[in-house]
């Protein structure tokens, strides 16, 4: 016997939906609307808040360093993407294709996902730090002079590589659910076929996983301009030469070591407009080519 009740009334439901109303209500609907309202003031620590009008969004159009941060946010999202996409599609495959040991395999690579991110970045800089790193030397022997302290696009690589192999693990959850869903007949087919490996992932699983795949490209993309402050603040610092400045670090600057809270506040509304414009393209375009059965 169930024991499960439905509640029909208003009042029912409103008190069940009150404390995650008062919890986005407190600390995400707030935040957004006093971070949207600072940015029309020049607001700084110890100073009264002057209003500015659009004074703060204008003076960003014409701010080469924020400009030289969009390029480097944008360029850096989009690598981010496309390496946790095909990495966790591979390694994927990979374990799916095991028959034995598969749940080893599968928590080796998930684990970095459980980390918090400063701890892997940590972990990262441990692997791939210039002297100390485990890779360092591997990667010396094949004739590359590893100086990624001072060495702009380097640094650019290696945090690169520090927030794909954190976000890996998510994206194999989701994959190997949509990869055993793939009907057995189709793989057997393949097979008779003489389709075999990657010509089997790419051509049989992937178009079938598409919705899968569209929606990680959605949460990784929030991932690379949201989520991925601790490595570039623990491995770079937004150096060399600003090399990994992206947007979500250099806003942290503007805010909490120079003490602009009005440009800051506006750095953040326009990441967020940015983000919410590639969402909106993503979600159009996506849905037109994502595979829901017949």
């Amino acid at each position: 016997m169930s024991t499960r009740e439905i509640f029909t009334g208003r009042l029912e439901s409103g008190l069940l939906l009150l404390p995650t109303l008062l919890v986005s209500v407190v600390f995400l609907y707030y935040p957004t609307a006093l971070a949207v309202r600072t940015s029309f003031f020049n607001s700084g620590f110890g100073q009264e808040d002057e209003f500015v009008g659009l004074e703060n969004y204008l003076s960003l159009l014409t701010d080469s360093g924020y400009h030289s941060s969009l390029f480097v946010s944008i360029v850096f999202a989009a690598v981010v993407v496309v390496g946790v996409i095909a990495v966790s599609l591979y390694l994927t495959f990979l374990i799916h294709e095991v028959d034995t040991g598969q749940g080893v395999y599968l928590l080796s690579v998930i684990w970095p996902y459980a980390l918090p991110p400063a701890v892997g970045a940590l972990v990262f800089l441990f692997i791939a730090h210039p002297t100390l790193g485990v890779l360092t030397g591997p990667v010396e022997a094949l004739g590359v002079d590893v100086d990624w302290f001072n060495d702009g696009p380097q640094a650019f690589v290696v945090v690169a590589l520090a927030a794909i192999w954190k976000q890996i693990g998510y994206n194999v959850i989701f994959m190997i659910a949509a990869m055993n869903n793939v009907p057995d007949t189709l793989t057997e087919t393949a097979a008779l076929d003489g389709v075999g490996g990657l010509s089997r992932l790419v051509f049989v699983y992937v178009p079938i996983m598409t919705p899968t795949l569209f929606f990680l490209v959605i949460i990784n993309t929030i991932y690379a301009f949201f989520s991925t402050f601790a490595f570039v603040d623990l491995l770079t610092s937004g150096g060399p030469s600003n090399a990994t400045n992206v947007l979500i670090f250099d806003l942290y600057q503007e805010a909490f070591s120079f003490f602009n809270f009005g440009v800051a506040s506006t750095k953040s509304v326009v990441l967020f407009l940015i983000v919410g414009v590639l969402m909106y393209v993503q979600f159009r375009v996506t849905d037109s080519y994502s595979y829901y059965g017949a």
